[in-house]
């Protein structure tokens, strides 16, 4: 079973993407702009599934991400920074 901790420390990876992407860091070279969209979608649709993240009942073993205290703000605002990127590339 994954703790809360361990979902959200793999959904980093998609903050990081997204907001590489956005300040032009990350290596899209042969990818069009299409390609490069669809990217970010996924991976702002991975965090946006992560976040809600919650047990269903008490034999749920999924992670209660959505009753955790933690900062969740790297994420939301990748998600954000991923929708405006989108909207601004289309």
């Amino acid at each position: 079973m994954q703790t809360v901790e361990q979902v959200l420390t793999a959904a980093t990876d998609s903050v990081t993407l997204i907001n590489d992407i956005n300040s032009g860091t990350h290596d899209v070279e042969n990818m069009t702009q299409e390609e490069i969209n669809n990217l970010v979608q996924r991976n702002v649709d991975h965090l946006e599934i992560i976040l809600a993240y919650e047990p269903s009942d008490e034999n749920d073993e999924t992670p209660d991400v959505v009753g955790d205290s933690s900062d969740k703000s790297s994420y939301t605002d990748a998600i954000a920074t991923g929708k405006t990127y989108i909207t601004d590339n289309s």
